[in-house]
């Protein structure tokens, strides 16, 4: 049974991941990547990670700090503190690590990870996604997962206030 020790340990700052990323390159495997802000997981969350998680053979999930959610989506978010959401997300068996990033975009944190597989959300064009044309370069691809329609943090949090 995995313990809530396990979960923490999947939580990593970025020489940590780099580490486990040469750990695992070693015995040849693929590192998929995509990032967010998670705030309130949703049913279309969950999907977009088991997708992004099915592209390689692990999944790395760079996850906005406080301050980069607040910059994206207003003074009134985050919902949850990153620490929570990390945890939430290195819950996920899909999940193999969680990096926090507290820049605008997660470009230099794909430079660093370097990842066989970038995947975004359907919402984003190719010319959109940040990091597209630095993972292509270096060989990898980029994958735009398709979007379940009605389900959306925005939509959730207005639900709730109505009620």
């Amino acid at each position: 049974m995995r313990t809530s020790n396990s979960i923490q340990n999947k939580i990593l700052t970025l020489p940590e991941v780099k580490k486990k990323l040469a750990q695992w390159r070693v015995l040849s495997r693929t590192v998929a990547f995509t990032n967010g802000c998670f705030d309130i997981l949703h049913t279309g969350h969950i999907n977009a990670l088991i997708e992004a998680a099915s592209h390689a053979d692990f999944l790395v999930v760079g996850l906005n700090s406080n301050a980069s959610v607040e910059k994206l989506k207003g003074k009134h978010r985050p919902m949850n503190d990153e620490n929570s959401r990390a945890f939430l997300l290195a819950a996920l068996s899909m999940v193999d690590a969680v990096v926090i990033f507290a820049e605008d975009t997660p470009l230099e944190l794909i430079k660093n990870i370097q990842p066989d597989v970038l995947v975004k959300g359907g919402d984003y064009t190719l010319e959109e996604i940040v990091g597209a044309k630095e993972v292509m370069e270096a060989g990898g691809k980029v994958i735009i997962n398709p979007i379940i329609p009605g389900f959306s943090t925005t939509n959730l949090i207005n639900k709730i206030q109505q009620k």
